[in-house]
C-alpha cells in the first residue's frame, strides 16, 4: 500500500481502534454514540499520520509528500469536498466545530519525525513537538467531549504534555532503537552527557538524573490537568479522566522500573486499567 493511502476505511474504524492496543480506546468506549464515532474518526486520522512518520523503510521525501497529501485532504474536508473515506470525519468536524489548525498541527508534529531523526531537541523544540503530537489531539478531543473553550484548551495543554512526556520516559530504549532521543539537550548538558547519538545517550550512567527532572515536569502537568478536571462537569471529563488514569499508571510503573541500565519494558497492568475504566464509566 502506498504511504499516501494510509487511511482507515469508515467501516473499519471501530476495529482499528479495538485492535490497536491503544489506551485511548478504553476512554472512547464509554462515550455516547456520536462522540464515540467522532473520536474513532479523529483517532484513525492520528494513527494514519503517525504510521507515515514511523515508516522508516520508506524514503523521507515520500513520507513528506504523504503528509502534504493529508494536509490537502483535511483542507478538502473543510471545503466540503472530502474523499469518501473522510466523509464521516467531515460530518464530525462541523458537528463539534473541530479546528483545522489542530489537524494541521498534528501533521506538522509527524513531519518533525519524518524529516529527520530527532536527537536531543532543545526545550522549546521539545515543547513544540509535544504540543503538536499530543496537545493538538487533545484540543480536538475536548471539543468532542463538550468542554468549554478555555478549560478545554488548558486541559489539552497539560494532559497532552503529561502523556507525551510519559511516553518519552517509558520508551527511551525503543526510541534509541530507531535512532531517536527526545530528552532535552539542556538537561543532558547540565548533567554532562555528551549529545552524540541516541544509543550512547540512553546508555549513559547519568541519564537517571535527566529523567528525574523530566518526570517532575510530567508530574506537574498531571497535577494541573487534575485541577482543571476537578472544576468541570463530570460528564465532560469522564473520558480524559480515564486517559489520565491509564497514563498515570504507566508513569508510576516507569518510575518504579527506574532508568538505570538495564531497563525492562513497562507492561500495562490490564486489570488495573479495567478498574480505572469502571470507576469513571459506572460511578
Amino acid at each position: 500500500m502506498a504511504v499516501s493511502n494510509l487511511v482507515v476505511d469508515d467501516n473499519e474504524i471501530d476495529a482499528a481502534a479495538a485492535t490497536s492496543g491503544s489506551s485511548f480506546y478504553l476512554a472512547m468506549r464509554i462515550l455516547p454514540a456520536a462522540q464515540r464515532d467522532a473520536m474513532y474518526q479523529v483517532y484513525a486520522f492520528c494513527r494514519a499520520v503517525d504510521d507515515i512518520a514511523d515508516s522508516d523503510d520508506i524514503p523521507r521525501a515520500e513520507r513528506s509528500a504523504a503528509l502534504d497529501q493529508w494536509r490537502a485532504d483535511i483542507d478538502a474536508c473543510y471545503a466540503g469536498q472530502p474523499r469518501a473515506s473522510l466523509r464521516a470525519l467531515t460530518r464530525h468536524i462541523h458537528t463539534f466545530h473541530l479546528q483545522r489548525e489542530d489537524f494541521h498541527a498534528m501533521i506538522d508534529g509527524m513531519a518533525m519525525d519524518a524529516a529527520a531523526d530527532i536527537c536531543a531537541p532543545d526545550d522549546a523544540t521539545l515543547d513544540l513537538y509535544c504540543d503538536r503530537v499530543a496537545s493538538a489531539a487533545g484540543r480536538l478531543s475536548v471539543r468532542i467531549f463538550g468542554m468549554r473553550e478555555e478549560p478545554g484548551r488548558l486541559l489539552a495543554h497539560h494532559l497532552g504534555r503529561a502523556l507525551q512526556l510519559t511516553n518519552i520516559l517509558r520508551d527511551i530504549d525503543e526510541d534509541a532503537g530507531i535512532n531517536r532521543c527526545y530528552l532535552p539537550r539542556e538537561l543532558l548538558a547540565r548533567e554532562g552527557i555528551a549529545i552524540t547519538n541516541p544509543t550512547q545517550i540512553a546508555d549513559d550512567p547519568l541519564l537517571p538524573r535527566v529523567c528525574a527532572t523530566l518526570a517532575e515536569r510530567a508530574r506537574q502537568h498531571f497535577a494541573a490537568s487534575d485541577a482543571i478536571m476537578d472544576r468541570e462537569p463530570r460528564a465532560h471529563v469522564r473520558a480524559p479522566r480515564i486517559m489520565s488514569g491509564v497514563y498515570r499508571v504507566l508513569f508510576e510503573r516507569t518510575l518504579e522500573r527506574g532508568f538505570d541500565i538495564p531497563r525492562t519494558k513497562v507492561r500495562k497492568p490490564k486489570l488495573r486499567l479495567l478498574l480505572i475504566v469502571a470507576r469513571y464509566a459506572l460511578f
